[in-house]
């Protein structure tokens, strides 16, 4: 009798830890009804994050931009292989948002923006990572205090903004970078000095 009460209750463990996972995504249509905003120029915001962290399939590059589009701080790190989890990926994201740049929770409304650019293998078509990395990216940008923005993905088809139909073929998950003479210049950094300016220092480096 003890065995099989053990038994049954794991089993309604991982069923309800399964249904919590799946409920952690958000569907196409979900985003694009979330008034995310529009990236102007979204081959320039990628080629730039290309060229600074040449990212392979299963890297993500998390990016702040001001509101004229300038980069402000980025950080890439490798997804772990577990399954697809939105509240992971939103842990994940806040870590390295925490690591490069200030929060801006004191603000009444934001003024900076995160965009994600995931890199992976498969075809440009959406799938339940990406609804779980677009779950993780507007929850990260809620508890620090940023505007969420674009979530792009590179697949060996190219580049895409999903949500939005806009894209390109390069660059691609397996493009070699081009050099900054040809994409964006790097930012400037502030002149003045201070921990904050430490923070955007280290994430120019990144």
């Amino acid at each position: 009798m003890t065995f099989g009460f053990a038994s049954s209750s794991a089993a309604s463990l991982s069923t309800s830890a399964s249904a919590a996972s799946v409920s952690r995504l958000l569907e196409p249509a979900e985003w694009a009804a979330a008034g995310i905003p529009l990236l102007r120029n979204p081959r320039e915001v990628v080629s730039g994050l290309h060229v600074r962290h040449r990212p392979r399939p299963s890297t993500a590059i998390v990016a702040v931009l001001d509101a004229d589009e300038r980069l402000l701080a980025s950080a890439s790190f490798t997804r772990r292989s577990a399954p697809a989890d939105g509240w992971m990926f939103r842990n994940a994201l806040l870590d390295q948002l925490r690591r490069v740049i200030p929060h801006d929770l004191r603000r009444r409304t934001p003024v900076r923006t995160a965009v994600l650019l995931y890199c992976r293998e498969g075809d440009a078509r959406w799938t339940e990572e990406d609804g779980a990395w677009m779950w993780g990216l507007r929850d990260a940008c809620t508890l620090h205090g940023l505007r969420c923005g674009a979530y792009i993905t590179l697949t060996h088809d190219g580049w895409q903004v999903l949500g939005e139909g806009r894209g390109g073929r390069h660059p691609n998950a397996h493009s070699t970078p081009e050099s900054f003479a040809l994409s964006e210049s790097p930012p400037l950094m502030p002149r003045t000095g201070g921990p904050v300016s430490e923070v955007m220092r280290r994430a120019a480096a990144r």
